[in-house]
């Protein structure tokens, strides 16, 4: 009496309809996978990869906000930060959010030794060029 005849007729269909709502919810989880899942994974790495790759004098940012430069590598999980003069804070390794700057290496450049190279020629140069005006 309540029930419309529509209604009846319907549910004997049972198979054909959860086969419809299955379907849909497999294909999302290849998009879920790559617009999703996939970027957090890839992000996650190459946060554990820059915090690993922290050393003495790198700029870095903490997840407070706060700009400071590393004094000390205290041990796998801590560092030591100058955030101004005579100001050192001990901060969680996790808690760094980004590296601004990294300082060059002791007695490297950026171009390798080419400048120096490059200032030893220009030196020979001057002096060749100052032999010259002197014998003439």
């Amino acid at each position: 009496m309540f029930i419309s005849p529509a209604f009846a007729q319907t549910a004997a269909d049972g198979a054909g309809s959860t086969m419809g709502m299955i379907l849909p919810l497999l294909l999302m989880l290849p998009v879920f996978y790559f617009f999703m899942i996939r970027p957090q994974q890839q992000r996650a790495k190459q946060q554990k990869q820059m915090l690993e790759a922290l050393r003495r004098g790198d700029r870095v940012v903490t997840n407070g906000g706060i700009i400071g430069t590393i004094a000390k590598v205290i041990s796998d999980t801590e560092v030591a930060v100058d955030i101004s003069d005579n100001v050192r804070v001990r901060v969680v390794r996790s808690m760094i959010s980004q590296v601004l700057a990294k300082p060059e290496p002791a007695g490297k450049s950026k171009d390798g030794d080419k400048g120096k190279d490059a200032a030893r020629a220009a030196d020979k140069e001057k002096e060749e060029e100052t032999e010259v005006v002197k014998t003439s």
